[in-house]
């Protein structure tokens, strides 16, 4: 039974990959903290077929998490991926000015939110025996640099981290995960920027149909396989 989980459905990468798995047949659970886009994500992805299943859930709340996994197991049975796409900055993000708030909401929407959806889905797939985690990081994962911000770099590359440890002690049961670092991708998270890119800037970036693109590939390698990284820009 080909099953998902995608954080951040209801926009970007996150969407963007909901439809492309319901396009290949997948049951696919989305969420996020809106239900309203949530629905508009549905609507989309339903037009290509595939089971489609709606939960509004903040994935910063360990509880909220918890039964939202509960619900997902009710329905569909098992999981066998997980796509860790939800992800946040803000607009004051240098650290001469970063809230505390802000930070938090960082950490918690970009890095404690995966590690509570993983406890949430990993057991069921190390039971099985089978299982793929895809992390969307970022390449502030990679290098840290002013543009994104240092709550933004800390919580990436603790997601990379993450993704790393989950390979460390996994890998042997059955189980990948996959971390990708995209560049620059037109999604409206840009709007969070001190300086939001005009149209020229923007055409010069992904789409996040590019970066699902990434990983739909990746997840349909073979069991064997696990492509442990990958780093994706603009050209």
């Amino acid at each position: 039974m080909k099953t998902a989980v995608i954080t951040g459905a209801g926009s970007g990468v996150g969407r963007a990959t909901a439809v492309a798995l319901a396009a290949q047949g997948w049951s696919v659970a989305l969420v996020g903290r809106r239900e309203n886009v949530l629905l508009e994500t549905a609507g989309i992805a339903g037009e290509h077929g595939g089971k489609v299943l709606v939960c509004p859930c903040d994935i910063g709340d360990e509880a909220l998490v918890a039964a939202m996994g509960k619900r997902v197991l009710a329905e569909f049975g098992e999981v066998e991926v997980l796509v860790n796409a939800a992800g946040t900055n803000a607009p004051k993000r240098a650290l001469e000015v970063l809230s505390s708030g802000d930070f938090h909401d960082m950490m918690n929407a970009n890095l404690n939110g995966a590690y509570y959806c993983v406890q949430a889905f990993l057991p069921g797939m190390r039971a099985r025996g089978s299982g793929t985690i895809v992390n969307v990081i970022s390449d502030a994962g990679k290098a840290a640099s002013p543009k994104a911000g240092p709550a933004y770099v800390m919580s990436k590359f603790g997601l990379a981290g993450l993704t790393q440890s989950i390979n460390a002690e996994e890998r042997g049961r059955g189980v990948r995960a996959i971390g990708i670092f995209p560049g620059d991708i037109d999604t409206p998270l840009l709007k969070k920027r001190p300086v939001v890119p005009d149209a020229d800037a923007l055409a010069k970036m992904m789409r996040p149909e590019d970066v699902a693109d990434c990983i739909v590939f990746s997840i349909h390698m073979p069991a064997h396989v696990i492509i442990e990284e990958m780093i994706v820009r603009p050209r």
